[in-house]
């Protein structure tokens, strides 16, 4: 498998810079794309990135991303807090995903401090404003990486390509 990360961008990303810069910066998308692509690639990898205001495609996105690439970088958006259809294609797909938030949606109001893809993904990251997307594929990368893995993947995946470890049976003494 290539190793490419696929970054998966939710409603009403596409207005970063005008839509509420107090709350999400005024860095365009496509300004913080540039910025992950190029750290991706000293990384070692490639990054393609996708956006889009329908629930709908964001699932098929995310439902072709299996054997194509090694992680996703997830911002749900508005979705985070509604979409067990996002969190169920996160699940099916066996890829790690790093959930992603310019704003730290613990600290706002409360209806957006729960996430239902949350608990599909290896992390989640935020607050940081434009930079959490470049923590969050930092990240998805070290575990992609890593044999010690620092978070355990959602239930039921190993890494593609990975064996499960033998049992070993221990003797009596």
């Amino acid at each position: 498998m290539a190793k490419r990360i696929l970054m998966v961008n939710g409603p009403n990303l596409n207005l970063l810079g005008t839509r509420e810069p107090g709350i999400y910066g005024a860095r365009r998308l496509d300004w913080i794309v540039a910025q992950v692509r190029e750290q991706a690639r000293v990384l070692g990898y490639e990054l393609d990135a996708f956006q889009s205001n329908g629930e709908g495609d964001l699932v098929t996105r995310i439902g072709s991303s299996a054997g194509r690439y090694a992680g996703i970088v997830l911002n749900p958006a508005a979705y985070t807090h509604t979409s067990i259809a996002l969190r169920d294609a996160i699940k099916a797909v066996g890829v790690p995903c790093v959930e992603v938030h310019l704003s730290n949606i613990h600290a706002r109001e409360p209806f957006r401090q729960q996430s239902m893809t949350a608990g599909a993904c290896i992390g989640i990251v935020g607050g940081f404003g434009w930079r959490s997307y470049v923590l969050a594929l930092e990240g998805l990368v070290g575990w992609i990486e890593s044999d010690a893995k620092p978070a355990k993947a959602p239930a039921g995946r190993r890494k593609p390509g990975r064996k499960a470890a033998p049992r070993v049976r221990k003797e009596r003494t």
